[in-house]
C-alpha cells in the first residue's frame, strides 16, 4: 500500500514538468475532434512550448539568439519548421486554432480578464484561492479558461510580448493556412470580437461615469443651492462619459460603411474622436480620485473608480489593436497584456500588493494635512516647538504621578490598564487642546507630509526639498524630545522632594523606585518594549486618519452647521463655529483617546494572552526616573541601575521615534510605488546632507541656506 502511495506521489510530482513529445502531439492533432479534446490538445502544446529547455531547429543566428534569450521562441520556431515539412499536420493545427477562436467566447477574455469583481478584500481573496485550487475545465467554451490553462506562469507575458517579427508573420500565416469551405462560410473575423469588446467596455465605462457616485465628484457637477437646474444637465452632457457611447456607435457605423466600400477617412476621424474621449475619461477619473482624497475616501467608491480606470486602459489597448490589424506586434502586445492581466486577477500575491498599495495611499492622504505643522523649518518654528514640548512635559508630570497612584492601588490587571488608559487619554487630550506637543507622537503624523514631497523627487530640486524636510523633521524630533524630557525629569524630581517635605512621605516606596529603575534598564526588554510602543504610536495615527476621513466623507460638518436645533440654540454662526471646531479636532481627539487607551489596555491584554509587555515611552519613563531618584536620594547616583535606566530612556527616544516614523514612511513610500533604486538614492542624499551640515540636526540653519 505504501509503495503504491509512493509511486503515486512520485508520478504526481513528475507530472508537473512532464509532457508529450512534439511529434506525438502533432500526430494526434484532429481539427474535427470535440471541443474539449481540441482544447486539451492545445493546452498540451502550450506546455511543450513553455518548457525551460530549448531546442535547436537550425544553426541560424536567429535561432541561437532565441535559445540564449527566450527558449519559448526557439520552440515555436522549431514547431513551425516541423509543420512546414508536414502539410497534413499543419492543416490540422491551423484548423484547431481557427475553430477554438471561432467557437469560444472571447468577450470574457477581452473585457473581463484582470478586472476586479469584488470590492471587498476577503471576497477577492476567497475567489482567487478558489480559482487556484479548482482550475477551469477545458470543455468550457471560454477563451479565458483556455488562456488560464495554457499560460499559468507570470513570465509567459514576457516572451509573448517579445516575439520577433518573423515568428509573428509565420504564426499569422499558420492561422490562414488552407481553410475549408465550412470554415470560410462560418468564420467571423476576430476584429469583430475586438469591436464588440470595445462596445461592451465603453458602455460599462459610460454607465459608471454617469452614476451619481462618480458624477457628483466631477467638477462640472458640483452645484450649490443657487445654481440653475439646467446647469447640471449642461455639465453632465459635457462630460466625456456622456458622449462616449455615441462615439462608439459612430465608429461601428463607419466601420460598416467601410466594409460596404466607403472611404476610411471618416472612420479614422471617428476613431480619433473616440481616443480623445477615452483620454478625457482617464483625466476625469483622476479628478474623482483627487476629490476623494480631499473629501474622504470610501472603499466601494475607490473600487468602482479604479475598475473604471482599468476598463479605460483596456479599451485603449483594444482600440490600438483593432486599428493596427496589419501590425503583427500589436496583436502580440495585446495578447501579452491579456495574459498578464488574467494572471494578475488570479494571483493572491498581486491582490496583497495592490491592496496594500491602495491602503497605504489612503492612510497617507488621511494624515498629510495634519502633519505639516509638526515640522519646524526655521528658527521661529523650532523655538515654538520647544515651547510646545515643554508644555507637554509639564502635563506629563501629572500623568506620571497619577500613573503611580493607579499602580499603587494594586488593582486587577485589566482594571488597572483601563484606568491607566483613561489617565493617558486625558493627558493627551489636554495637550491637544492646549496646543502642547508629545514628542514621539509626531512622526506617525509627519511621514505622510513627507510622502507628498516624494512626488517631486524626480528632479534635483525636488530631491533637495525632500532632504531639507527630512532634516527639519530630525531636528524637530530632537527639539521635541529634549523639550519633553528636560522639563518632565526635573519637575517630577521636584514634585517628589516637595511631597516628601510637606507630608514626610514618598509618592512611591523605595522598593518600587528600585523596581522602576531596573525595569527601564537597557539590558532588559526595554528596547523591545520601546519598539512595540512605537507601533502603538503609529497605529493611533491610522485610527485618527480613519476618523478624519469618516467625518469628511459623510459631511458631518455640514450636518452640524445646518442642523435646525443647533441653529436655534447656538445661532447660525455658533453652529458654523461648532462644525468648524469639530472638523479641526476630530482627528486629534480620536487619535489621542485611542493612543491613551492602547497604551493602557494593550499591555494588559498581551500580558494576559500572549507575552509580557509594558509601555516604554520616553517622556513617561523620564518622569518616572525623576520620581524614583527623588525617593532614593543622592546615593542613587552611585547605583548602576540608575545609569542603565538612563541608557534605556535614550533607547526609548530612538526607538519610539524611529519605529513609528519608519512604519508611516514605509507606507508613504509604498503609496508612491517608488523603486528601490529611487529610495536608495534618497537615503544617500540624506546622508550627504547630514555629513555636510551636521549641526542642522540640532539647530536650524539661517534662512539663506534654507532657501538654497
Amino acid at each position: 500500500m505504501f509503495d503504491s502511495l509512493k509511486r503515486f506521489i512520485k508520478k504526481w510530482r513528475a507530472s508537473r514538468d512532464s509532457g508529450h513529445q512534439l511529434d506525438a502531439l502533432l500526430a494526434i492533432a484532429n481539427k474535427s475532434a470535440p471541443y474539449a479534446d481540441r482544447s486539451e490538445w492545445l493546452i498540451e502544446l502550450a506546455h511543450w512550448i513553455r518548457r525551460g529547455r530549448a531546442v535547436q531547429p537550425s544553426d541560424t543566428d536567429d535561432a541561437q539568439a532565441d535559445s540564449r534569450s527566450m527558449p519559448a521562441h526557439t520552440r515555436i520556431r522549431y514547431l513551425l519548421h516541423v509543420l512546414d515539412r508536414n502539410p497534413a499536420w499543419k492543416a490540422n493545427v491551423a484548423g484547431i486554432l481557427r475553430a477554438l477562436l471561432r467557437e469560444s467566447d472571447g468577450l470574457s477574455l477581452l473585457c473581463d480578464a484582470g478586472m476586479p469583481v469584488h470590492s471587498g478584500f476577503f471576497g477577492a481573496l476567497f475567489e482567487r484561492l478558489d480559482a487556484s485550487l479548482i482550475p477551469p475545465a477545458p470543455n468550457r467554451r471560454d477563451l479565458t479558461a483556455i488562456v488560464t490553462l495554457m499560460f499559468s506562469s507570470e513570465r509567459d507575458a514576457e516572451w509573448i510580448g517579445a516575439l520577433p517579427t518573423d515568428l509573428l508573420i509565420r504564426i499569422r500565416a499558420l492561422l490562414d493556412y488552407e481553410p475549408d469551405e465550412d470554415e470560410q462560410r462560418d468564420s467571423t473575423p476576430f476584429s469583430l470580437d475586438l469591436l464588440a469588446a470595445l462596445h461592451n467596455l465603453t458602455c460599462q465605462i459610460s454607465s459608471t461615469g454617469l452614476s451619481q457616485t462618480v458624477r457628483s465628484r466631477l467638477g462640472g457637477a458640483d452645484t450649490d443651492d443657487t445654481s440653475d437646474a439646467s446647469d447640471v444637465r449642461v455639465a453632465m452632457e459635457k462630460q466625456p462619459f456622456y458622449r462616449l457611447t455615441r462615439a462608439m456607435l459612430a465608429v461601428e457605423a463607419e466601420h460598416q460603411a467601410v466594409a460596404a466600400g466607403a472611404p476610411q477617412d471618416k472612420l479614422l476621424h471617428e476613431v480619433n474622436y473616440l481616443r480623445l474621449l477615452l483620454d478625457e475619461c482617464r483625466r476625469a477619473t483622476d479628478k474623482v480620485f483627487a476629490h476623494l482624497y480631499r473629501n474622504g475616501v470610501s472603499v466601494d467608491i475607490v473600487f468602482q473608480v479604479e475598475r473604471m480606470r482599468m476598463r479605460i486602459v483596456r479599451a485603449e489597448h483594444l482600440l490600438n489593436a483593432w486599428m493596427a490589424q496589419d501590425d503583427p506586434h500589436a496583436g502580440a502586445r495585446l495578447t501579452a497584456e491579456l495574459v498578464n492581466a488574467n494572471h494578475a486577477s488570479q494571483s493572491v500575491a498581486h491582490l496583497m500588493r495592490s491592496n496594500f498599495s491602495l491602503l497605504a495611499r489612503k492612510v497617507v492622504e488621511y494624515s498629510a494635512d495634519t502633519g505639516e505643522h509638526y515640522i519646524a523649518r526655521d528658527r521661529a518654528e523650532y523655538l515654538k516647538m520647544l515651547r510646545m514640548a515643554a508644555g507637554g512635559g509639564l502635563v506629563t508630570v501629572v500623568t506620571v504621578c497619577v500613573k503611580f497612584a493607579i499602580t499603587g492601588a494594586h488593582l486587577q490587571a485589566m482594571a488597572e490598564g483601563l484606568l491607566a488608559g483613561f489617565n493617558y487619554a486625558a493627558s493627551f487630550l489636554l495637550m491637544h487642546f492646549l496646543h502642547f506637543s508629545l514628542a514621539t507622537k509626531q512622526p506617525a503624523m509627519t511621514a505622510p507630509t513627507l510622502a507628498r514631497e516624494l512626488d517631486g523627487t524626480g528632479t534635483p530640486a525636488g530631491v533637495d526639498s525632500f532632504v531639507s524636510s527630512v532634516t527639519a523633521l530630525m531636528r524637530t524630533q530632537a527639539a521635541a524630545v529634549l523639550g519633553n524630557v528636560l522639563l518632565v525629569f526635573p519637575v517630577c524630581l521636584g514634585v517628589q522632594l516637595l511631597w516628601h517635605a510637606l507630608f514626610n512621605a514618598d509618592i512611591i516606596s523605595p522598593d518600587k523606585a528600585h523596581a522602576t529603575l531596573k525595569s527601564f534598564s537597557l539590558l532588559g526588554p526595554t528596547p523591545f518594549y520601546a519598539a512595540l510602543t512605537g507601533v502603538l504610536l503609529w497605529s493611533s495615527s491610522l485610527i485618527a486618519g480613519w476618523a478624519d476621513n469618516w467625518f469628511v466623507l459623510h459631511r458631518v460638518a455640514d450636518a452640524l452647521a445646518y442642523n435646525r436645533r443647533l441653529r436655534m440654540t447656538l445661532g447660525v454662526r455658533g453652529a458654523a463655529r461648532l462644525a468648524k471646531a469639530c472638523r479641526s479636532n476630530v482627528a486629534g481627539v480620536v487619535g489621542n483617546i485611542t493612543l491613551g487607551l492602547m497604551l493602557g489596555l494593550v499591555p494588559a491584554i498581551l500580558t494576559a494572552f500572549a507575552f509580557s509587555f509594558e509601555v516604554r515611552h520616553v517622556t513617561l519613563s523620564a518622569g518616572s526616573i525623576g520620581i524614583a531618584l527623588g525617593v532614593l536620594g543622592e546615593h542613587a547616583l552611585e547605583l548602576p541601575e540608575l545609569w542603565w535606566a538612563v541608557a534605556g530612556v535614550g533607547s526609548m527616544a530612538i526607538l519610539n521615534v524611529a519605529v513609528s516614523f519608519a512604519l508611516a514612511f514605509y507606507m508613504a513610500v509604498k503609496s508612491r510605488d517608488l523603486r528601490r533604486n529611487a529610495v536608495r538614492s534618497l537615503r544617500g542624499a540624506i546622508w550627504q546632507r547630514v555629513l555636510r551640515h551636521p549641526l542642522e540636526l540640532v539647530w536650524p540653519a539661517k534662512a539663506a541656506r534654507e532657501g538654497q
